[in-house]
């Protein structure tokens, strides 16, 4: 296999493996940072040790694909944040609207690919794996690529945005149809001067079950509710045993994720944040990626 090199241009997960396959002998992962840190040796050195890593990523490492973030300047939908429509409120007084947004999101999520973050992250979980070697990714992310891009060991906290919940009988389903209804067909438009489609609620999802046919809603944590209590009670499980957290491509601003790393930290465990910025958590973490990389694949 010859050099393969994949240059991101925002943000990428920065895995610095130095590992050898059983399979391909010769071939290892290894990464030139465009501004190294003055402590990425001492980084690499945690990472060579590490037994059971957990991976906590957020939106950013997604921004990659061509996923909006709906965070920051410019982080609208329409003349909506995310943080408006993304409630269970917002669903009871304007479910069609709420659907609109979630149908743009549908789409543009099914026409983009994992970007090279998501795959060096599946790629270095299998490596590991063949070590005896674990590696856990707790993602906030709706979008499944990580799933997607091959990770094997993945919490998704918030839901998927391919699954629905019906407010009539609870059954959650997968769903990858596009339109999810027809009514939604060509709707969702993203532009400020978009007028809103007021659907019918009748012609909203519909649950498929027999004898229900309930108004159905994204399965996705919104703000205000609660992650679900397994969920969580894995999530701790895999914090109290892990020996190194990673973050990458997260905010820390949306609780109670933004205290996953925090909590690894306070035991003494090493965590490494990758980001393009700072956070309000940076300074509780042991190191700070935040230089662009590249990554090669050689033999």
């Amino acid at each position: 296999m010859g050099p393969l090199q994949i240059v991101p241009s925002r943000l990428i997960s920065q895995l610095y493996c130095g590992l050898k396959s059983p399979a391909a002998s010769g071939t290892k992962i290894c990464l030139t940072m465009a501004r190294p840190s003055s402590n990425m040796a001492d980084f690499r050195k945690c990472f060579a040790k590490a037994k059971h890593i957990v991976i906590i990523s957020g939106a950013g490492i997604s921004a990659e694909s061509g996923i909006p973030t709906f965070r920051g300047a410019g982080g609208y939908w329409r003349k909506w944040q995310a943080q408006a429509l993304a409630t269970p409120g917002a669903f009871a007084q304007n479910p069609s609207l709420v659907w609109e947004f979630y149908h743009y999101r549908r789409e543009v999520i099914q026409r983009v690919e994992p970007n090279p973050g998501h795959l060096a992250i599946a790629e270095c979980e299998a490596r590991l794996r063949e070590q005896g070697r674990r590696v856990v990714v707790i993602t906030q992310n709706i979008d499944e690529l990580h799933r997607k891009a091959g990770t094997k060991n993945l919490l998704e906290i918030h839901g998927s945005i391919f699954k629905t919940r019906c407010t009539s009988c609870g059954v959650v389903a997968e769903n990858y149809k596009s339109p999810i209804c027809a009514a939604l067909s060509g709707k969702g438009a993203p532009e400020p001067e978009t007028q809103d489609a007021r659907i019918p609620v009748e012609k909203l999802p519909r649950c498929e079950e027999a004898g229900c046919g309930g108004l159905l809603r994204p399965y996705v944590v919104w703000f205000g509710e609660n992650l679900d209590p397994d969920i969580l009670e894995e999530v701790d499980r895999e914090l109290a045993l892990c020996d190194l957290c990673l973050v990458v491509g997260t905010s820390s601003v949306v609780y109670p994720a933004a205290m996953f790393a925090p909590q690894v930290s306070a035991r003494g465990v090493p965590v490494a944040e990758f980001n393009m910025e700072t956070t309000p958590a940076t300074n509780r973490f042991s190191h700070l990626i935040s230089s662009s990389s590249q990554i090669r694949i050689k033999n």
